[in-house]
């Protein structure tokens, strides 16, 4: 038995930014998608991996932007802003903020050739080369754009690997790293100082649960790794004054597991004494081989639904491009539709449209998800989610409000109209609207 009651007037906090993207839908300079994610009420896309493999791309990646090092930072002509001004603008249209990645693309066969994941040669003028882009974006600055694009990370997951030839983001040292950030965080917080800067998109927590599992076994050599470089950035920054507005890390594990990993970011954030510093889980996919299955839809949901019960200030689901690989789990490569589990992201819209969550208890937490949302004016949302591949008998108590219309995410009937069922099925997603 699903056991569901809302209390409407008790207040639990603020309904946040789960239902963010990656790379948005576009192919070419086709932006026609982009609907998609005003209708779904997308806050955010990060930019990464957008410039294409190797670059073969025009987009976001510094090394598009300013083409040869040797320019000047402080010379317009030094940019090629062009493609990346297209892309943004239709964001911008679209009613979606970026998230911009400070960086490259990642290069998944860099023991044939690397490209530009080596240490940039000079970290301070680095440093400026990135101003310049957000003076760009934001300050209108060689005849761009006043977006106020507010959160810059620098870099994508330079720890993903221990070993040079086997890291598809970094061929540097975590040291070179480290300092890399240092010198540019510094730099930008001088430069704008109310704008958020952060890093350094962690490969992830995978190593805590490892050990969990077999305690007498050390975890393998490339998740403890990301355990390591953890502790070590925040040390190194703590020792060098680093300014850090966010941390952001990434999880392609269960629901359960990646709630595991989020409790463990936020623990360590604030014994390394950055309690104030929000963190952003801005890679996640849960079972991306089941893409297009009512199975990823549920999952997302229950995902969305975890995710704003936790610690986490944002989220952003990997990825919403057009069949790259199976992360391109919100809409179908061929016929462009979107797949049942776009519809997980419209359906938590209308709990962050209504911004107040409100007491939600669920008797199946941890196995079904269930969270509530109020506005101002009374009107309420209620989002529950069965990832489970077992049918529940349902039971949901709305308290003084009554059911207005409730919309379905199940077998052969994808974002219909229904009424308010007995049974919750297997991998079904839920939206009840209240008054």
């Amino acid at each position: 038995m699903i056991d569901i009651s809302v209390n409407w007037s008790e207040r639990t906090g603020t309904v946040k930014p789960m239902h963010g993207v990656g790379q948005p839908p576009f192919a070419g300079m086709d932006f026609s998608m982009f609907h998609y994610l005003t209708e779904a009420g997308i806050p955010f896309s990060r930019l990464h991996d957008v410039g294409g493999m190797f670059g073969g791309s025009v987009f976001v990646d510094i090394p598009n932007l300013f083409r040869d090092f040797s320019a000047d930072p402080a010379d317009p002509a030094s940019y090629d802003f062009a493609f990346t001004d297209r892309l943004l603008a239709a964001l911008h249209k679209a009613g979606v903020e970026p998230f911009f990645r400070l960086g490259v693309t990642i290069e998944n066969h860099t023991y044939i050739k690397q490209y530009r994941l080596m240490p940039p040669p000079d970290f301070q003028k680095w440093a400026r080369i990135c101003e310049g882009v957000i003076r760009h974006y934001n300050e209108g600055w060689a005849d761009g754009y006043h977006l106020g694009i507010r959160y810059w990370e620098i870099w994508n997951e330079p720890d993903n690997s221990p070993d040079i030839p086997e890291n598809q983001m970094w061929w540097g040292t975590k040291e070179e790293y480290f300092r890399l950030y240092d010198v540019t965080a510094k730099h930008l917080k001088t430069c704008f100082p109310d704008l958020k800067i952060g890093g350094f998109a962690s490969c992830g927590f995978y190593g805590i649960l490892e050990k969990e599992s077999s305690p007498d076994a050390a975890c393998s050599p490339r998740t403890q790794y990301f355990l390591d470089f953890f502790d070590d950035f925040l040390a190194y920054i703590r020792a060098h004054g680093s300014p850090l507005d966010f941390f952001s890390w990434h999880s392609y594990g269960s629901i359960r597991d990646t709630m595991q990993y989020a409790s463990y970011a936020r623990k360590r954030l604030d014994e390394a004494g950055y309690e104030n510093v929000e963190h952003t889980c801005n890679e996640w996919n849960c079972e991306p081989t089941q893409r297009g299955t009512l199975r990823h839809a549920a999952n997302t949901a229950g995902m969305l639904l975890a995710m704003q019960a936790s610690s986490l200030a944002s989220a952003m689901f990997y990825d919403a491009r057009l069949g790259v690989s199976v992360y391109g789990g919100l809409f179908h490569p061929l016929t462009r539709q979107p797949f049942p589990a776009y519809y997980a992201f419209v359906a938590f819209n209308e709990l962050y449209k209504r911004k107040n969550a409100v007491r939600t208890d669920c008797s199946t937490e941890g196995e079904c998800y269930a969270c509530a949302a109020v506005d101002e004016a009374g009107s309420g949302a209620l989002m529950i989610a069965n990832p489970t591949d077992t049918a529940q008998p349902l039971s949901v108590h709305l308290g003084e409000k009554t059911v207005c219309s409730v919309k379905i995410i199940t077998e052969g009937h994808i974002w219909e109209e229904t009424e308010l069922p007995e049974t919750l099925d297997a991998y079904t997603t839920l939206l009840i609207l209240a008054e």
